[in-house]
């Protein structure tokens, strides 16, 4: 079991130049404890890859951790992939979370996009460590949470990190609705069926383009304004 979570695939390539360079970025004096590095990691997958919905890269190619490095940019599913494959080039076990969550506070240009409140196969990341799995989730950076004005989620490697169920005034954030399973590699096929099923304009010729033009982090600060 912990095996299949060491290996590298087609998606979690931690073999790759990119993802060895991004670890060496990261832990510049080198690893430390397998729950220091799992951390430290953290921080640079949540702050050093940008979070975009709007014209994210849906393809095999685009979601390989080593294009989510060339890139620098992705949604939940390109920086939990990213995540999930440093921690396997350290020797410390990983897998994919897939959930379906409902975003109350989604700008209503999101929504559109989306289709709703509601995003299916939200990425996170099951990491093993000092013996047990515990879920991280390295995904919205510190600047888009001052935007939502919200905390950023942070990770010590002993408990879960969830997404918060209320901002930091209060209101409701994020709420799990379904756990789809952890994974040993990203289920391409599937994922992407749902989502074309769940979430069509994300695939739609010149749906998901005519939204490139933004960003989310412009779409946050609209809204916290209006």
């Amino acid at each position: 079991m912990t095996t299949n979570a060491l290996r590298p695939t087609e998606f979690l390539d931690h073999e790759s130049d990119e993802v060895r360079g991004f670890v060496a970025d990261a832990l510049p004096t080198g690893p430390g404890t397998p729950t220091e590095s799992a951390v430290a990691l953290y921080r640079a997958v949540r702050d050093g890859i940008h979070y975009e919905v709007y014209g994210a890269d849906l393809s095999r190619e685009g979601l390989r951790a080593s294009q989510v490095v060339r890139t620098g940019s992705g949604m939940c599913l390109h920086k939990s992939v990213l995540y999930a494959a440093a921690l396997r080039s350290l020797g410390i076990p990983a897998r994919l979370v897939l959930a379906d969550v409902r975003n109350h506070l989604a700008s209503e240009r999101l929504k559109e996009l989306v289709g709703g409140d509601v995003f299916h196969h939200h990425g996170l990341t099951s990491v093993r460590l000092e013996g047990r799995w515990v879920k991280a989730t390295p995904v919205f950076n510190k600047k888009l949470c001052r935007l939502y004005r919200m905390a950023p989620l942070e990770f010590d490697g002993t408990a879960d990190s969830l997404y918060h169920p209320f901002d930091a005034e209060g209101r409701r954030y994020m709420e799990f609705l379904r756990f789809h399973g952890e994974f040993d590699d990203l289920p391409y096929e599937r994922v992407l069926a749902d989502l074309r099923i769940a979430h069509p304009r994300l695939f739609r010729s010149g749906g998901a383009a005519a939204f490139a033009a933004g960003s989310l982090e412009a779409d946050a600060a609209r809204t916290v304004s209006a």
